[in-house]
């Protein structure tokens, strides 16, 4: 049976999830830009992204949050982690009291280092926490809208929900997975996006494959350090979101974070490189929050310690590699 279904934000992922919903559901689209909603409900395609796929006539869009949200069983968030608690507290006044509200950001909010769980825990009523899902795993927005073969993880603390959500998306190229760890979830998709800043940087400095894979896999150890910290299952990060995407974020061409790594290594300032970016790299500001949260429970990450300094100009790509070869030799379970 059909599902209201409404998507907060009009950027690339809440613009391939509309039309993936819309497969077998009414959904409405909502954009913070009105001309940019007035386009997409003129010319069935959005302006700014994946704008050559077409929208499904059972795709409306709207700047109006409080029309996008009526009478929306399933509400879909879909927009950077930074405005996340500003749209959220917004949206609380015209959530349907019985909503299953699925976020699908991946971040961590730099003032408080909150996991979007935490974020979304804070601004909404406590009658929702348990409706709360969070849907990561290896999944480029273009592969999705182009119908390519994708599967990711529905993660709820009431499994009920995610079996909800999982049936409401799943279709046969796109594959949900349950889960209960949503701290893992979180963190996993979170920390992906910092480790492949520093794989970007690697891979553009000529370094090699050894030291692209010496990268990855001592990031997911970071990783999962921070998440077992944070009471996560060190199991988590084996799965789609965190092996899975890791792999995805490090080494996919469509990868934002590993372009901003690709162009650091070019000797591009930070400010040159995101002035130039249509979408959001999620993982410079993730960088930031997440230094000051290993910090804060004592979790030691070199990695994203060295990405942070590059970020900040402190040292310069070359630099950080080195700084991570020549640390103390120890085991490799530390």
């Amino acid at each position: 049976m059909p599902t209201p279904v409404a998507v907060l934000g009009a950027g690339s992922f809440g613009t391939c999830l509309a039309v993936l919903a819309a497969r077998e559901h009414d959904v409405v689209l909502w954009a913070r830009d009105p001309e940019m909603a007035a386009r997409i409900e003129r010319d069935r395609r959005n302006p700014r992204y994946l704008t050559d796929i077409a929208l499904p006539r059972n795709v409306r869009a709207t700047h109006d949050l409080g029309e996008a949200l009526r009478e929306r069983e399933l509400v879909i968030c879909a927009i950077p982690s930074h405005g996340v608690r500003d749209v959220l507290s917004e949206a609380a006044k015209s959530l349907d009291p019985e909503a299953i509200l699925v976020s699908t950001v991946k971040g961590i909010e730099v003032d408080t280092g909150m996991t979007m769980d935490r974020v979304l825990e804070d601004v909404l009523d406590p009658s929702f926490h348990p409706r709360l899902v969070f849907l990561s795993g290896p999944s480029f927005a273009r592969e999705v809208a182009e119908r390519k073969p994708t599967a990711v993880t529905l993660a709820c603390r009431e499994e009920a929900y995610a079996v909800a959500v999982q049936t409401a998306l799943s279709c046969p190229w796109f594959r949900c997975y349950t889960h209960d760890d949503v701290i893992g979830v979180e963190v996993g998709g979170a920390l992906k996006n910092v480790v492949a800043i520093a794989v970007g940087m690697c891979d553009g400095l000529g370094k090699g494959l050894n030291a692209r894979a010496g990268i990855m896999t001592r990031g997911l150890r970071e990783i999962t350090r921070l998440g077992v910290a944070l009471g996560a299952n060190p199991l988590t990060f084996l799965g789609l979101s965190g092996m899975g995407d890791l792999i995805l974020t490090c080494t996919g061409d469509l990868s934002r974070n590993r372009q901003v790594g690709l162009e650091l290594a070019k000797g591009r300032s930070l400010t040159e490189i995101t002035e130039g970016m249509t979408q959001v790299a999620e993982g410079v500001r993730t960088t930031y929050a997440v230094c000051a949260l290993a910090g804060r429970v004592g979790v030691e990450m070199p990695i994203a310690s060295a990405v942070k300094a590059v970020l900040e100009g402190a040292v310069n790509p070359e630099e950080a590699g080195q700084m991570l070869m020549m640390r103390q030799l120890r085991a490799e379970s530390e």
